[in-house]
């Protein structure tokens, strides 16, 4: 008896500690129960509060026959769990903004091994991350990843490229401390103020304006030193989705 129960802890133990399901896992649940098509309709993927991948992810994917075009779906545990039309429709067209799968290189877990790094890089403390998927205005996937303290309030958000892992932008980090490290460290300075902060986007700092302002050249360094960073990560980290839809 001890005997069976010993093995059906042993059995019960990896489960229990299994990882949620990434992005592509859920996108994958999403051609499986529905259909292979409905992959390539996908307009965007966003999960909430995970440590570090969310419990469920939400999936809008093109739907012609659907209020405002576009149905929403909620994958859990490798499960669509529900699906609704969502009370407000995609902004402009869904023309152009699905996503084309061909590009995506680049996983929720490997979206937060850039993310994290930045964090790590740049001082700044995180427990939960945000993730929605997405195409810019070229139509290129990016991930959009925000870190958030343990007080669920945002410390940073990370543009990624999913084709090929660049980080085209850093929004609320390099100033060097959060406010989850001065409730720790009462006795350390307040941060700027998030209004003031500058822009990380390196192509929006302005290079005359970065040699004479220490705060714009210090940034503007950080944020090549990320963009290099990411670009050695991504080739860790790199998963075709493609790949591994069909595998």
């Amino acid at each position: 008896m001890w005997k069976l129960l010993v093995a059906s802890l042993l059995l019960a133990g990896p489960v229990l500690a299994q990882e949620p399901p990434s992005a592509y896992e859920a996108m994958r649940t999403i051609g499986t129960q529905l259909n292979r098509q409905a992959v390539n309709r996908v307009v965007s993927v966003s999960g909430v509060d995970g440590d570090p991948q969310p419990r469920s992810w939400k999936i809008l994917v093109e739907d012609k026959n659907a209020a405002g075009g576009v149905r929403e779906y909620v994958v859990e545990d490798n499960r669509i769990v529900s699906q609704r039309v969502p009370n407000r429709s995609v902004v402009g067209s869904t023309q152009g903004a699905t996503i084309d799968t061909a590009k995506l290189n680049l996983d929720s877990t490997g979206a937060y091994s850039v993310a994290a790094h930045t964090a790590e890089t740049s001082h700044v403390t995180f427990s939960l991350t945000s993730y929605t998927l997405r195409t810019d205005d070229r139509g290129n996937p990016v991930w959009i990843v925000t870190l958030a303290d343990r007080g669920n309030r945002p410390v940073g958000t990370i543009h990624i490229r999913a084709s090929d892992g660049r980080v085209k932008r850093v929004e609320g980090m390099y100033q060097g401390r959060n406010m989850e490290q001065v409730e720790v460290n009462p006795e350390v300075d307040n941060p700027p103020s998030v209004e003031n902060e500058p822009a990380a986007d390196d192509q929006t700092i302005d290079d005359e304006n970065s040699d004479e302002n220490l705060v714009f050249k210090d940034i503007k360094r950080m944020f090549r030193r990320t963009t290099r960073d990411a670009g050695r990560i991504f080739h860790k980290v790199r998963r075709s989705f493609v790949d591994f839809f069909n595998r």
